[in-house]
């Protein structure tokens, strides 16, 4: 017989090897760049939005780092002879995370939704017969006139991606927020966790089937090699790189530049350029309450701007930052130019426009967010400008999320609308005039700001279906021309993301617009 010592030892030996797998999972604690408190990636544009839903959804298609459309949760696609149907068949063995299987269905129904509210979605809608399910696994989009761009579309990197839902979520009015997060992406978000301003959790998706093909930015495997994620709300940007420097925290998205220094001086940090590509900050005027109703007013607020103390308020870095008054990015097909717009300011052309249009010194309410690292600074700097050639700004301190909630409000700034915000698209999103959020100009339906010119909406109709390179070009300029003439938005720089890990832990981190967490692994 097993003496009772050598039992008990026997014992705890068979316990520890049921126990330990419980007990040794891994968790990655990460700072994102802002908190999250709007959970519906198709209702915003936030960016903090879009993040939360590349950790819960999936999509039927990605771009790869060669900017290779690769299908996701699509097996495939073939198209009709006459370019009019587009049928797209899902791969085998889908699953939503609470253990129903993903049908042609719920992808129409996420389809319909998305495109009622991008942009981009917007315009193949508009050129769409119908889209309706063949059989479980199989749908079709059906055109009523040709639109090439149906898989470029579905494929959109940045907001709002077209994520994949089921068809009672995705059934939700588009003018509604969601209320379930029910996903078939690579982690579930634990609801009854998360606690709003401090702590976003999400758990490792069993049901998920991912790709064979290796991860490359958004497409291929997405393998969550963590059992858990923690987004920890911590706004001040000191206390969050004490936190890496402590290890009580593995990896910070974007932290500030003024920051590298102290990371670069620690062997177990390293700084990481996930987004080399870039992103685009942008002004956005609303259009719906004076004094940017007026063309002449907007042009005039165009006009006042420098990007360049811009940029060393918001980035500090010139290696880091990029002056570039494109509107559709500089160095890229549609990159046109225009010379010291936006680089110098021309102070007495904005003080004759406002002269001219009759300012009456109506206050403009410009929001700030203060917690987000990538558009934070630079509000004062704008403040003073526009002031340097007579505007009255009002600028209001807020979170983010505030500015998120508040920038879908139509009411007057004295009814809890505003007049001026800051936010920020990568590159990638922002080179193509056609399907542009910010170049949008149909009125109700436009982003935020609710820019209202039909000229614009025939020029970009004209460009999204015309076949020629050289006629694009042609149409793309004019896109741009007719975005600082009516001034639909005005770019204030561009710059790259860097985050900062603990390198003594992590290893994967794949590069892309997007600062993804799958295929990350923890030492």
């Amino acid at each position: 017989m097993i003496g009772l010592r050598k039992l008990a030892a026997f014992a705890t030996v068979i316990w520890a090897a049921l126990v330990l797998p419980a007990t040794a999972q891994t968790t990655l604690r990460m700072v994102p760049h802002a908190d999250v408190k709007i959970l519906d990636p198709i209702w915003t544009t936030a960016l903090i939005t879009r993040n939360f839903g590349y950790m819960v959804w999936d999509v039927l298609f990605a771009k790869d780092a060669d900017l290779k459309i690769q299908p996701m949760m699509a097996e495939g696609y073939t198209v009709s002879d006459d370019k009019l149907t587009y049928t797209i068949k899902l791969r085998d063995g889908l699953v939503w995370s609470d253990g129903k299987p993903v049908t042609a269905e719920d992808c129409v129904a996420s389809i319909k939704r998305w495109g009622a509210r991008d942009p981009y979605g917007q315009l193949m809608l508009k050129d769409t017969a119908e889209i309706k399910v063949i059989d479980d696994k199989t749908l079709a989009i059906v055109l009523a006139r040709p639109f090439g761009f149906v898989i470029d579309a579905l494929a959109k990197v940045s907001s709002n991606v077209p994520f994949m839902m089921p068809k009672r979520i995705a059934d939700t009015d588009p003018n509604k927020q969601i209320t379930e997060y029910i996903g078939s992406g690579p982690f579930i978000f634990k609801q009854d966790e998360w606690k709003p301003g401090e702590k976003v959790v999400f758990v490792k998706n069993p049901t998920y089937k991912p790709r064979a093909e290796a991860p490359s930015m958004l497409a291929g495997a997405k393998i969550a090699k963590v059992d858990r994620v923690e987004w920890l709300a911590i706004t001040d940007p000191n206390t969050a790189a004490n936190a890496l420097l402590a290890g009580e925290i593995d990896l910070i998205e974007a932290p500030p530049p003024d920051l590298f220094p102290l990371f670069r001086a620690d062997k177990n940090i390293a700084l990481y350029g996930w987004n080399e590509a870039g992103s685009q900050i942008i002004m956005r005027l609303n259009w719906l309450h004076p004094p940017f109703n007026n063309v002449k007013i907007r042009q005039a607020a165009m006009y006042a701007i420098a990007q360049e103390p811009i940029m060393q308020a918001q980035v500090g870095d010139p290696a880091i930052y990029k002056l570039c008054n494109a509107p559709f990015i500089c160095g890229t097909r549609f990159g046109k130019e225009y010379g010291d717009l936006l680089i110098k300011p021309d102070i007495e052309k904005a003080k004759a426009l406002l002269k001219e249009a009759g300012y009456d010194g109506t206050p403009v309410l410009m929001m700030h967010q203060t917690d987000l690292a990538s558009s934070n600074n630079l509000q004062p700097v704008v403040k003073q400008q526009l002031e340097k050639v007579g505007f009255k700004v009002d600028m209001v301190d807020m979170d983010w999320q505030s500015v998120v909630s508040r920038r879908a409000r139509k009411e007057s700034p004295k009814e809890g609308g505003w007049n001026i915000f800051f936010t920020t698209n990568i590159t990638l999103d922002s080179d193509n005039p056609g399907p542009h959020s910010y170049a949008a100009a149909n009125c109700d339906k436009a982003w935020f700001g609710w820019p209202c010119d039909p000229e614009m909406e025939k020029l970009r109709d004209a460009f999204i279906h015309e076949p020629d390179p050289a006629k694009q070009k042609e149409l793309g300029d004019k896109i741009s021309d007719r975005v600082y003439s009516e001034v639909l938005f005005v770019p204030v720089g561009q710059y790259k993301a860097f985050g900062a890990y603990r390198k003594d832990r992590l290893d994967g981190w794949l590069p892309g617009p997007v600062a993804v967490v799958w295929n990350i692994s923890k030492k």
